[in-house]
């Protein structure tokens, strides 16, 4: 079973050190509450979208 740090935790921390679960639950997560999110929470969401395409681009 993979475990999911929570953003308390990974906010300390790099977003390049997320492992791919982190990345993708809190994609899905964002993307649910996106209508919801203020500034802050808008440039989470921005920066865990270009950490995929970071890594698709990296892994390809």
């Amino acid at each position: 079973m993979t475990v999911i740090r929570d953003m308390t935790e990974l906010s300390m921390m790099s977003i390049t050190d997320w492992n791919n679960s982190e990345v993708e639950h809190f994609h899905h997560s964002f993307q649910q509450i996106l209508p919801y999110l203020n500034a802050e929470g808008q440039t989470i969401y921005k920066e865990i979208i270009e950490e995929i395409e970071r890594r698709k681009s990296h892994y390809s």
